[in-house]
This record gives C-alpha cells, sequence and structure tokens, in this order.
C-alpha cells in the first residue's frame, strides 16, 4: 500500500490539474493554446507559447551555463581531490542546496541583475550584429539574469549526483586502466567516463527539472514580460512565474482560474517528462556497471 502511495500521488496531481484544466481546453484546442503568441486574459485570450518559450530559454541557458564547470568539479572530486577536500565539500554544497530560493532571489536582484546590465551594455555595442547577444532591454532583468541564479542553484545538485554516479564505478576498473600504463586522464576519459554517461546526463536532466519548476528566484530577476524573447538579454516569463504572479489575482474573468490551471498541467507535464527520462537514464547506468 504504502509503496504504491507516490504513484497515486502522481496520478491525484495529474487529474485534479486535468479537471481544473478542462474547462478552457474543452473550450479551444490544445495546439492552438500552444502555438498563440497572444496573452490577453480580458478579452478571453489565454495563449502560452510565450511562457513556454521563456521556460525553456531559462532553463537551456542555465544549463549551458552550469554543466560544463559542473562536469570539472565533479571529476576533480571523484578522481584528483584528497579524502579531506571531499569531506569537506559535501556540506558546503548541500548548504548551497539547501538555502531558500528567495535568498538567491536577492542576490540575484542585487549582485546579478547590476552585472547583467553592464554586460548587456558592452554585448550590444561590440557585438549587436549578433541577434542572441543584442536587446535594448535598459533593465537588466533578462533570461541572462534569471539563467545565472538557476546555473547556480541547480550546480550542487548536479555535482552531488554526478560524484556518487561517478565513485559508483569500482575501483578494479580504474587500477586495470593504470596497470596497462595509461595516466589518470586517459582512465576518465576512456573508462570511467563511458561508464558512467548515462548516470551523468540523468543528473543534468535532474537538474534541468528542477530549473523548470524554479519559481521565486527566477520570478524576480528574469523580467516577466508576456512575448517571445529573441535575445538572452530580454525579459521572459517562465510558467511558474506566471502562476505565482497571478493566482488568486483576477478570478472573475471567465476562465482565467483554468488558464493558470493549464499553465500547471503543462508545466507538470513537461517536468515529469524529464524525471522519466532521467530514471530510464539512471536504470541504465545501474547496469551498466553491474556488468
Amino acid at each position: 500500500m504504502l509503496t504504491g502511495l507516490p504513484v497515486i500521488l502522481v496520478l491525484a496531481l495529474f487529474l485534479t490539474l486535468l479537471v481544473r484544466s478542462w474547462p478552457l481546453l474543452s473550450t479551444k484546442p490544445l495546439s492552438q493554446l500552444l502555438s498563440n503568441q497572444a496573452w490577453l486574459p480580458a478579452e478571453g485570450q489565454f495563449n502560452f507559447l510565450p511562457f513556454i518559450s521563456g521556460t525553456l530559454w531559462v532553463t537551456i541557458t542555465a544549463l549551458i551555463i552550469a554543466v560544463p564547470p559542473c562536469l570539472l568539479v565533479i571529476i576533480y572530486l571523484s578522481e584528483y581531490a584528497h579524502r579531506s577536500i571531499r569531506e569537506m565539500m559535501k556540506p558546503v554544497l548541500d548548504l548551497l542546496a539547501a538555502i531558500p530560493s528567495v535568498v538567491y532571489g536577492v542576490w540575484g536582484v542585487l549582485v546579478v541583475i547590476p552585472f547583467v546590465l553592464q554586460l548587456s551594455l558592452l554585448t550590444h555595442k561590440y557585438l549587436g550584429f549578433i541577434p542572441i547577444l543584442s536587446s535594448n532591454n535598459p533593465t537588466g532583468y533578462s533570461i541572462l539574469a534569471g539563467s545565472i541564479v538557476l546555473a547556480i542553484m541547480i550546480g550542487p545538485f548536479i555535482i552531488a549526483m554526478g560524484f556518487e554516479v561517478l565513485r559508483a564505478v569500482p575501483d578494479g576498473y580504474r587500477q586495470a586502466s593504470l596497470s596497462v600504463g595509461a595516466t589518470r586522464w586517459e582512465t576518465i576519459k576512456f573508462v570511467l567516463l563511458p561508464k558512467t554517461v548515462s548516470g551523468i546526463i540523468a543528473a543534468i536532466v535532474m537538474g534541468a527539472a528542477r530549473a523548470l519548476g524554479e519559481t521565486m528566484a527566477v520570478l524576480m530577476v528574469v523580467g516577466n514580460v508576456a512575448h517571445l524573447p529573441a535575445s538572452i538579454f530580454d525579459p521572459a516569463y517562465p510558467l511558474p512565474a506566471l502562476i505565482a504572479n497571478n493566482f488568486g489575482e483576477m478570478l472573475s474573468i471567465p476562465l482565467y482560474d483554468s488558464a493558470l490551471m493549464t499553465a500547471a498541467f503543462i508545466l507538470f507535464i513537461l517536468v515529469l517528462i524529464f524525471n522519466i527520462f532521467a530514471s530510464l537514464m539512471l536504470r541504465r547506468i545501474i547496469q551498466r556497471v553491474a556488468v
């Protein structure tokens, strides 16, 4: 009974969100809701393309920022660091993961926003011919600001999970590789990483799933403008920020409550897909290591 409780909870969440979303889904085709840009609740137009686009922009940019340094830290802690350094870093990573998101958001407003604003001015001046790096946004509240904050938030999670995956490889593989003359880096590159690539990808995907659902920190720095962004310096409006900003407001407007529940339903499906993919990758790495 208790074993099936998580499955029951997932089904309950799915059905609850679907029922609450149905008034909107029954009046407009899902393809229209996902492909149109207009978000005008007073006129009965509830379309989610700008919010889905903002969510993906922020998440993908955060992963681009976070993954390379996280991989280097994982390799260093697993294969090069002294045991005392590993023992010191674990509580530090746990502490970073436990800091409330609103604290990261405040830090983002005070530190990241001014930095991004200055960077935006420089890139617009010298690299304005590259569309993704050119924007007229004068505030600093942007996709890049949200992505930097998100990258710092999901970094400890990716590092901790990737470290455990890499350390799960038996030492016999390392010793066998070193005994035939391979260097430590060659052992990592040709033995350990191929053996654990699925698990490391799963750690990255789990980090992306967490980034998809992050609300408060992103809401405080991303700008919250419902349009399709064209640059990392443009503001955006991710789905979690839409729900957090508007739930409980303007619910006298017909279908407005259902529209917010539809946004939550879309976000739930996205996170569920990411988590299922990560679970399948973890199962694959467990099978590889067991061979």
